[in-house]
């Protein structure tokens, strides 16, 4: 239990009605989940208004009621706390109920189209390397030290957020490296935590159903960094043109990192092969597992970092050296019969354009490419006929299959991706919408030494389709025709 007094520090209340002498359980802003003495908050959603469920909450027992609009009906028995903004209240709240964690805990958060997952996987892998107790919040998985938790958002809520910092702090972890999403940023889902440094990798048309428009996106990043208190560091890829963009109105100490021009971090790729490449940073050459440009940014935004933090570069380095890929991210896998698979995430035109030009740059001209991917349903529809350009400029031979297509019709989805497109790159096409068969079928038209890409999915063990998520997993297909 909790006193409201403790719980409301911080926040902009515009009215209260009832008493504010009142112990609380627990906060939820989904009335279902509301227990006897709980704080109900309303909060305004995409979906649905949670002001619309503040009869419910009570009936189930809530004792604060925070919202936007004070409620016609007012019940005696009940505190009404009415704010401008729940979502920001939300996130203040959060914070105030465990305690304030981020405080106790040295923040890392990372941000952009492509790059998020790896980098924060990375940074903690060298943390761990050089003796830290660290926690990590990914797209993946998130960690408390060794302990793994389920993950289901780039992002968590502000209530997850907080108890999972929380648990970190009671764990003894010293960093925490989080990723974050512009949608976290839009929701507020992280408006009260104390960041120690901000990293961004590089931003491309994506979330545009969310956004509305590109500028909207890039905002929401933008806005990250202009909230870093002035003690922390913002981090930008210089090499992507809104990397200088992204500090503007940043007070965090500036530092940046490139490939290709004159910056804080430099780094450049020397070779590049299947099973790593040759790298140098600081003048010291070094190998890592990792494959391709964009995954040299990866490491150097994650060395930068760890650098800023007091560890030895070569201790770093020592440690890039042990590095495994993050699941589904440029994993690379090979057959008897000597057919390289590659297994990766990319679901923007930007990502698979880069993974492809990676394959390209190692491949001998001999070797074919043969993609399969699909495009999610309820996503950015604009991104799905670009996704499939490139991968026909990129590859020999192409199959279209099913991704996520959620609610939407498989056969839109296909659709969309075909509009438009050039008569010479639609004759490299195959529409299979099995993803199971699709991916069969790759195998059966690969001969040695062709290089397979099974794109879009990734680390996701699961296809959602017409609000029901079943078991799929495209590295167990991978492995099941590895075997053939």
């Amino acid at each position: 239990m909790i006193s409201l007094n403790n719980l409301v520090l911080n926040i902009d209340v515009v009215e209260l009605v009832g008493s504010k002498d009142r112990s609380i359980s627990k906060i939820c802003f989904d009335s279902r989940k509301v227990k006897k003495n709980d704080l109900f908050i309303a909060i305004i959603g995409v979906l649905s208004d949670g002001h619309n469920f503040i009869q419910q909450a009570i009936d189930n027992g809530a004792l604060v009621i925070l919202c936007e609009k004070k409620p016609d009906n007012l019940v005696d028995s009940i505190t009404y706390i009415i704010v401008k903004d729940t979502s920001h209240s939300l996130s203040i709240m959060s914070s105030n109920f465990y305690g304030n964690p981020s405080s106790k805990i040295k923040l890392v958060g990372v941000t952009g189209t492509n790059g998020k997952t790896t980098i924060v996987n990375l940074l903690y892998q060298i943390f761990v390397n050089c003796g830290y107790q660290v926690g990590l919040i990914s797209t993946i998985e998130n960690r408390i030290g060794d302990l793994i938790i389920d993950s289901t958002h780039t992002t968590p809520n502000p209530l997850q957020i907080n108890r999972l910092l929380s648990q970190m702090v009671a764990a003894k972890c010293s960093f925490c490296f989080m990723e974050v999403s512009s949608h976290a940023v839009v929701q507020k889902r992280i408006s009260f935590l104390e960041f120690d440094a901000g990293v961004f990798s590089n931003i491309t048309h994506d979330h545009l159903d969310y956004h509305s428009t590109f500028k909207n996106y890039i905002d929401s990043k933008q806005q990250f960094f202009s909230n870093l208190s002035s003690g922390a560091f913002a981090i930008t890829n210089k090499d992507d043109k809104n990397g200088l963009i992204m500090l503007q109105n940043a007070i965090a100490k500036k530092i940046t990192y490139s490939l290709k021009s004159n910056s804080d971090f430099k780094s450049r790729v020397i070779e590049n092969h299947f099973d790593g490449m040759l790298m140098e940073i600081e003048n010291i050459q070094f190998w890592v597992k990792l494959i391709g440009q964009f995954n040299a940014y990866n490491i150097l935004a994650s060395f930068a970092v760890a650098h800023l933090f007091g560890i030895p570069s070569d201790e770093i380095i020592t440690s890039l050296s042990l590095l495994k890929p993050a699941e589904g991210r440029f994993e690379v896998f090979k057959s008897h019969k000597d057919v390289f698979v590659i297994l990766d995430y990319a679901h923007t035109d930007d990502a698979m354009s880069n993974v492809l030009k990676t394959i390209k740059n190692i491949s001998s001209k001999s070797q074919s490419i043969i993609t399969v991917f699909g495009c999610g349903g309820e996503r950015d529809r604009s991104k799905r006929a670009k996704m499939t350009n490139q991968a026909c400029l990129h590859s020999s031979k192409v199959i279209i299959t099913k991704d996520n297509p959620r609610n939407e019709k498989q056969e839109q989805i296909v659709s969309d991706m075909l509009e438009d497109l050039d008569e010479e790159l639609n004759n490299k096409i195959l529409v299979i919408d099995d993803r199971s068969s699709a991916i069969k079928t790759a195998f059966a038209l690969a001969n040695k030494k062709d290089v397979i890409l099974i794109s879009g999915k990734g680390h996701e063990k699961y296809q959602d389709e017409n609000g029901v998520k079943k078991r799929f997993d495209d590295k167990r297909e991978i492995f099941n025709n590895l075997k053939n």
